[in-house]
């Protein structure tokens, strides 16, 4: 067993065994990066996704933005329903940092498409009421968030750290 180290922050005993694609989806060192990231995106999604699914802060709730998906994006039922519950399960994961790697990486593409459907209103969001429709600026940066999770992982306070370093734990 060896101690692995990213940029100078200890990371947990890895053990022998777990060498899967999932081991290494969920190790992350105990940093604050993916800590930061995941609680910034979580504070930024979570009125959206509460607004799309539980009708909150002035949302129409999953019947209603499904059919608005439907409609006026031309999203298949299926995929909208999918969506719309995944954007705030997903969320959940991502920021107690739970599956923080998959949860994240899933966060990006669904921003992605989600900025798609804005390119026509440009860059800028409508922050002086000016143009039609709002930008995908918002988009990217919370792009960059989920990214930073991808690429570093959950980090400090996280379960995937605590099942890291329980998991090395255990095979000592």
């Amino acid at each position: 067993m060896s101690a692995l180290v990213s940029r100078g922050t200890k990371v947990a005993q890895r053990p022998q065994a777990p060498s899967s694609l999932a081991w290494r989806a969920i190790e992350t060192s105990d940093d604050v990066r993916g800590l930061v990231a995941r609680v910034v995106l979580g504070a930024v999604i979570f009125p959206h996704g509460a607004q799309h699914l539980l009708g909150w802060f002035g949302g129409f709730g999953f019947h209603g933005t499904r059919a608005w998906m439907e409609s006026t994006l031309g999203v298949p039922r299926i995929v909208a329903g999918s969506s719309i519950v995944l954007e705030l399960a997903a969320l959940i994961l991502l920021v107690v940092g739970a599956g923080g790697r998959f949860a994240a990486a899933w966060m990006a593409a669904f921003l992605a498409v989600a900025a798609s459907t804005h390119a026509s209103s440009g860059f800028f969001m409508n922050w002086l009421g000016n143009q039609k429709g709002e930008g995908f600026e918002y988009h990217f940066l919370a792009i960059a968030l989920a990214v930073t999770v991808v690429l570093t992982g959950s980090g400090k306070l996280s379960v995937d750290r605590w099942l890291t370093t329980r998991a090395a734990e255990s095979s000592r």
